[in-house]
């Protein structure tokens, strides 16, 4: 059995100019990276009308498991499966980061028969726009540090420094630093720290940005300190916003590649979703709803996480309708939700997958409450038996929703014709019956409402408990003004709750907020609760152990 790289590299791919030209693509608007990936023109996206006709898919999941859920390759798969059927789709992603790549998870474009090429170039450098994004937020540290070395005119208080660096690398010994050390031509010592660079809030506008000048305001707002007054500073007042737009000029356009059957897919973008929003930027969406009949996007880890955040914020600033959301789910993972153990997962257990079950019943509820339909999309395992199939099938039949057993791992496209029809089948069903997307909460609430809603309405929670420091950190964000802001929660991806020891529903249980943090530019307040981290550290045998690359430049053990 081939593994996902040996697939990838086998693959018949097309030139980037062919896939641009089946989307009817001319070459004037193609900004080549080689022979098989580009960008595409600000004039391409500024010149192309918006078409009310394409539909929006969104691919989520339950929370994950140890046993593997397989999101983006169904997402790949789904694709490709409409190109069987005579759709026109277009898919849309994010970028994977190197942490995740070198870190625990490898990497992100897929698996099996159902991923997007060439592997190895998304899944390291790509088109440079994770190191564009970590070039601009460190020019913005060196100002803000070299500001207070040269007079410190803002009268910045360096103990109230918000913005911190960043690198798109799992390493914990950056957590906290103390900087400015070695005399005093050498900066004032100050308290600093890195985040990982799809947890910098330049990441987050990046994905959020409509345009240049959307980008550069967004920029301009960032709130990187207070000053000795307690007054906000914002990182026009630092004076290198422009230098700052001038690095991402080239990042804030979609990047071209395609999938193992040549469908076209923009991968741009790559907040996480358990401490950012976790989607891919609303600029390749659009454009993927302009060029196709349908587009078809993710958002990261569970529905609980990168579907909320999708329909609260990005579909909220991006004027975005999905019209059907695709909820991925294991039989595995499942059985996991009901407590069998990793390695015992093979084995038939009707008794833990009844239990585990509502796990995927939450996610459904979850889902019908922004009014979107939903497809099930079982990622099929030669271990499940008939009997576990039949039960899953007979339990979305009586909640009223479809259900594919899917496998796109093993057959690309052809895997997933029966959740291409089914999908395209709900759409159809569901077009005009009134019952209109809307996001779970007003930006208009308090922001304690807002988290309050989303702990009950979506977690399942019983209510919320504050710190100290939470309270005075949302109190201080509403007092500068940004009360009329979304949320986005900084959470554990494994659980409902906050605590990812707890699989399945849990009951009887509290969200708790540790802090606030405002991020003007990219619009939202983030809430941060458990043990969630910005700057994750590598396991203790890292994928990085087993990536290699020979004399002639061919890569090795990257999935």
């Amino acid at each position: 059995m081939l593994s996902d790289i040996e697939i990838a590299q086998n693959a018949k791919m097309k030139k980037i100019s062919e896939i641009a030209g089946n989307l009817g693509i001319s070459e004037d608007y193609l900004e080549p990276y080689g022979h098989y990936k580009a960008k595409l023109s600000e004039s391409l996206y500024s010149q192309l009308a918006f078409r009310d006709d394409s539909k929006l898919i969104l691919v989520t999941a339950i929370n994950p498991t140890p046993a593997g859920e397989g999101k983006t390759t169904v997402s790949v798969g789904l694709a490709e499966a409409m190109g069987k059927i005579g759709k026109n789709a277009v898919l849309a992603l994010r970028e994977p980061s190197l942490g995740p790549v070198f870190g625990i998870k490898g990497g992100a474009a897929g698996g099996g028969y159902a991923q997007v090429v060439p592997m190895e170039d998304i899944n390291l450098h790509f088109t440079g726009d994770m190191h564009a994004i970590t070039s601009a937020n460190n020019l913005l540290c060196a100002m803000i540090d070299n500001h207070i070395q040269q007079g410190n005119s803002l009268k910045i208080d360096q103990r109230r420094i918000l913005f911190k660096r960043c690198m798109d690398m799992n390493d914990r010994a950056l957590r906290n630093i103390v900087v400015g050390l070695g005399g005093k031509a050498n900066g004032v010592p100050r308290e600093d720290g890195f985040n990982i660079t799809v947890a910098s809030e330049i990441m987050a506008i990046l994905c959020l940005a409509t345009d240049l000048g959307d980008l550069r305001k967004r920029l301009g707002n960032i709130l990187v300190a207070y000053n000795i007054d307690g007054e906000p500073v914002y990182a026009d007042a630092i004076g290198c916003t422009g230098a700052m737009t001038a690095l991402l000029k080239d990042a804030l356009k979609p990047n071209l590649v395609q999938t193992l059957e040549n469908t076209p897919a923009f991968i741009h973008g790559g907040p996480f979703a358990n401490i950012a929003h976790g989607c891919n930027s609303i600029r390749a969406t659009k454009l993927a709803l302009k060029l196709g009949d349908y587009c078809i996007t993710e958002a990261g880890f569970g529905s609980d996480l990168g579907a909320e955040k999708f329909f609260d914020i990005k579909c909220r600033y991006g004027g975005l309708t999905p019209a059907c959301v695709v909820l991925v789910a294991t039989i595995r993972a499942l059985k996991y939700n009901g407590g069998v153990k990793k390695d015992e997962l093979a084995k038939e257990n009707l008794w833990a997958l009844e239990k585990g079950i509502v796990n995927l019943q939450t996610h459904i509820e979850n889902m019908h409450k922004f009014h979107v339909p939903v497809v099930v999309a079982i990622n099929r395992f030669g271990t499940d038996t008939d009997s576990e199939i039949d039960f899953v099938r007979n339990f979305c039949s009586d909640m009223g929703v479809e259900v594919s057993m899917c496998e796109v791992f093993a057959k690309g496209g052809e895997g997933g014709i029966d959740l291409a029809n089914k999908v395209c089948d709900t759409i159809s069903l569901t077009e005009g019956n009134g019952d209109k997307f809307h996001p779970i909460y007003s930006v208009e609430l308090p922001i304690k409402d807002k988290i309050e809603k989303i702990a009950t309405e979506i977690y399942r929670a019983d209510g919320v408990n504050y710190t100290p420091q939470a309270e005075k950190a949302i109190k201080e964000i509403e007092s500068i003004g940004f009360r009329n802001l979304p949320v986005c929660v900084a959470k554990t991806q494994y659980s409902l709750s906050d605590n990812p020891a707890l699989l399945g529903k849990p009951k009887n249980f509290n969200i708790t907020v540790r802090d606030a943090r405002l991020s003007a530019g990219a619009g939202f307040v983030v809430i941060y609760t458990g043990d969630i981290l910005t700057m994750p550290g590598l396991p203790k045998a890292p994928s990085a152990l087993n990536i290699d690359c020979d004399i002639n430049g061919n890569i090795t053990g990257l999935f």
